[in-house]
């Protein structure tokens, strides 16, 4: 990270504290190296050391240092917004993973435990989380509801202490590999349709449930359909009050927001498993920078890579007063949806006809051509650009609220697609 503000003497000690983690926990050498600046002499001791991002995860999710704002009874510090900064900036000095391979779990799932959740639950779950033990999705989004979550259809009854759930839920990343999923269901078609959701964890191994992959043009599925047949849920899984899952799942959909606003998605910021800063990685792979014309884009890129690293830095505050995530996130999350879709798009127009024919072989084309096509689902996924100017117009603007067809309506009563 490259916008800073200079460290107090309390920032210093934990900066020096984490490295002397970092020092205890890293392969021999892996430090010394990156401080050097000697290319070759990183690249022997990363080959060498058989560094593994799974097996990394599990140790710092295992250290409290994967999530410092978390409370320290559930695996976290109980610390300030800064130390999160600081622990980041040094992740990426050493060029270590940022962004957890349980995104999901740690920064989604985690975050609504920690607020709704019984005691029971976030000691059940929240270690396994940060520990990369049990990988997390988030079964929202359904074929006709997408934009309007709430108008959602998947019913979930009760029967007893168990709820009995049918339904289908779209787009659901990871939920092929995913041990659990936060689920939100219609449990009261009568009343209007933001009421009558409950929010549960469901144990996505349980009969009935089923995940058909959808193929994406990058040619990977991360995303997937999962059908409920059926699949019964204990009652001790519900998240929160029965017929209070909209508020458990703003809880949800803001911290999604937030999370996702500061990634870059970008495969050409890793080398072997270990993170390369993204923007000297996008810097090195513009073929001819001395074009007046390539420079120009370049500087604006550059401010706006500040831009977004200063509106992440400031959007932190609301935690640091103790409060959730705001429609702050929403701000982010469009501004880097978009800058990643306009950088993936630059960089394929300066390699020319290379950033769209290549040799067999060459995984710098072939990182840049995924960044582009990956890049196209950013607008869409984690809240479309378009609800997230609404919000941001109404909450942030003060403007007012779109006509609702259907507000204070029974679910029921509702036209559906």
């Amino acid at each position: 990270m490259r916008w800073e503000i200079e460290d107090t003497a309390e920032q210093a000690a934990f900066r020096q504290e984490f490295r002397e983690w970092l020092a205890a926990n890293l392969p021999k050498g892996w430090m010394d190296a990156v401080d050097s600046g000697d290319a070759d002499s990183f690249e022997k001791v990363r080959a060498s050391s058989g560094f593994n991002p799974f097996a990394w995860t599990g140790t710092i999710g295992r250290s409290r240092y994967a999530a410092p704002l978390w409370p320290k009874e559930y695996g976290g510090l109980s610390g300030e917004p800064w130390m999160q900064q600081v622990i980041r900036s040094e992740l990426v000095r050493y060029r270590l993973p940022t962004v957890a391979i349980n995104l999901l779990g740690v920064g989604l799932a985690g975050p609504t435990i920690i607020e709704h959740g019984t005691e029971a639950q976030k000691e059940r779950y929240l270690r396994k989380i940060l520990s990369g033990e049990e990988i997390w999705c988030q079964l929202f989004s359904e074929p006709g509801s997408g934009s309007d979550l709430a108008s959602l259809a998947t019913r979930a009854v009760r029967d007893g202490d168990e709820w009995v759930v049918t339904g289908q839920k779209v787009w659901t990343t990871l939920a092929q590999f995913a041990q659990f999923g936060m689920l939100l269901a219609r449990t009261d078609p009568n009343v209007p349709k933001h009421e009558g959701l409950t929010y549960f964890i469901l144990d996505m191994k349980s009969p009935g449930v089923e995940v058909r992959p959808l193929k994406q043009m990058t040619g990977s599925s991360e995303f997937n359909e999962v059908f409920f047949t059926d699949v019964r849920v204990p009652d001790a899984n519900r998240v929160g009050a029965v017929g209070d899952g909209w508020r458990c799942a703003r809880t949800t959909l803001m911290n999604e927001r937030v999370a996702l606003s500061g990634i870059s998605l970008d495969p050409v910021s890793f080398a072997g498993g270990t993170r390369r800063d993204p923007w000297r990685s996008f810097l090195d792979s513009v073929p001819d920078r001395s074009n007046p014309l390539v420079r120009q884009r370049l500087a604006q890129f550059y401010i706006e890579t500040e831009l977004k690293e200063i509106t992440s830095f400031r959007a932190s505050s609301a935690r640091a007063r103790g409060q959730q995530p705001g429609p702050e996130g929403a701000v982010n999350k469009v501004f880097n949806a978009e800058y990643n879709q306009r950088r993936s798009s630059f960089s394929l127009d300066a390699h020319g006809m290379a950033g769209v024919a290549w040799l067999a072989g060459d995984r710098d084309a072939e990182a840049r051509a995924q960044t582009f096509l990956r890049a196209r689902a950013n607008t869409i996924e984690g809240g479309t650009s378009e609800v997230l100017r609404n919000q941001m117009a109404e909450r942030i603007l003060g403007l007012p609220r779109d006509i609702e067809v259907g507000k204070g309506m029974p679910w029921t009563d509702i036209k559906r697609n």
